[in-house]
């Protein structure tokens, strides 16, 4: 849970950061009896708790072919990933690895940590996922041949142009959002998306990553990972990791800004995504991480400590994303707090200043003109409200109960 320090200045979150918790413990309770599925959830818990704790979202045969399709899809990327593995022989495991899924005896040792375990028993993986409706395998495999096509040709291929970067991030994320709605489809509970529109659901949540992850991918070892587009950051710098330098600071805080301002190219089509959705299951499985994206790019926005570790939002602030993201009112209203954030942080002397608020306003208006932001409680805008002593008192107090009745709980189960 949060700190008590971040709790005591953000009291708003408390109550979501509970919830979460709970939320958190009844995931980790719904894992199968069946040993193959066992791993997987078990590993979808090691890999990727925020994964783990929205998939849950979703109906049982949907979820059960969506955790299949992220774990395929999870070791695909670590192949990709693991840059001791030689050319030569990556490349075709890639562009084969859609038939691998078929074949319960096949796995291959890379990656470290969790993710070799996962390679290493990929064999469950495959189990599960031939015990799923053909409709799901057949979308799981399509999916799965073009990204280890699109990963190999980028093996070889460095990210050069703003097309590459397009393609790039359509390849490991834009069909991860065309497989999705295909498994969307394949459950009958929604219509057929666009590709068009679902590439760009992956885009924007694929580059918030990108921008975020500078730091930890530019000292990837053996061998750095550079994928933000020459094209842009050559405009600021003569290297990519030339960026991190303290000298660099201002050309790389104004580099960074315009690869958030590219990002946001994509909002309207993943707000038109999700106003399209019907389950409110399935449409909370795809909100969440979107207004997670909006959220960590005004983090990051203008923000020169991307260059010097991570940023990211306060666990507070995420629990109360995944509170309160229940309908597309919801979604409207978080979106234009955030765009409301990043708007108040760009710089005037910033060379794509006038792009970047043209964005803004763009997202806002469409925000406003879906009559959805009367009548709600704003991430942004608070009212600075004092605590006295005797509610500092209480808040602890209800904390000790809290934490009794959870540690009672866990010496029962």
């Amino acid at each position: 849970m949060g700190s008590l320090g971040a709790i005591l200045k953000h009291p708003d979150d408390l109550y979501p950061l509970l919830k979460l918790k709970m939320a958190v413990r009844h995931a980790e309770k719904q894992i199968p009896s069946e040993p193959h599925w066992a791993f997987c959830y078990s590993m979808l818990h090691r890999v990727s708790r925020s994964f783990a704790l929205v998939i849950q979202q979703l109906g049982t045969e949907l979820r059960n072919a969506v955790c299949v399709f992220y774990l395929v899809l999870r070791a695909l990327d670590t192949v990709e990933d693991d840059t001791s593995i030689p050319t030569d022989v990556k490349v075709p495991i890639l562009i084969a690895f859609h038939r691998h899924i078929y074949d319960r005896d096949w796995h291959f040792s890379c990656g470290t940590k969790d993710y070799k375990v996962l390679m290493d028993q990929f064999h469950d993986v495959s189990t599960a996922f031939l015990e799923l409706e053909k409709g799901y395998q057949e979308a799981i495999e399509d999916i799965t041949k073009r990204m280890g096509a699109g990963m190999a040709k980028f093996i070889c291929k460095e990210v050069e142009t703003i097309g590459d970067y397009e393609e790039y991030c359509h390849y490991v994320a834009g069909l991860v959002g065309l497989g999705l709605s295909k498994l969307f489809h394949a459950s009958e509970l929604e219509d057929l998306a666009s590709d068009s529109i679902s590439n760009s659901m992956g885009l924007f949540l694929q580059k918030t990553n990108i921008i975020r992850d500078y730091l930890e991918d530019i000292n990837e070892i053996p061998k750095s990972r550079m994928f933000w587009p020459r094209e842009i950051w050559s405009k600021y710098v003569n290297k990519l990791e030339d960026l991190k330098n303290e000298e660099n600071s201002v050309k790389a805080v104004q580099c960074l800004n315009d690869m958030v301002t590219n990002s946001l190219i994509h909002v309207d089509d993943c707000l038109k995504y999700m106003s399209a959705l019907r389950e409110p299951g399935i449409f909370r499985f795809c909100a969440i991480p979107q207004v997670m994206a909006i959220g960590t790019l005004a983090m990051c926005y203008n923000n020169i400590n991307v260059f010097k570790g991570v940023v990211k939002m306060r666990r507070g602030l995420t629990a109360q994303i995944i509170h309160r993201t229940k309908t597309m009112a919801d979604v409207y209203g978080a979106f234009f707090d955030f765009s409301c954030m990043l708007k108040s942080k760009v710089d005037k002397n910033d060379p794509n200043a006038a792009k970047t608020l043209s964005s803004l306003e763009a997202i806002q208006k469409t925000c406003r003109e879906s009559g959805a932001l009367n009548k709600r409680k704003s991430y942004i805008i608070r009212n600075e409200l004092k605590y006295n002593s005797v509610l500092i008192v209480l808040l602890f107090i209800i904390l000790s109960i809290i934490f009794a009745s959870l540690s009672a709980n866990r010496s029962s189960d």
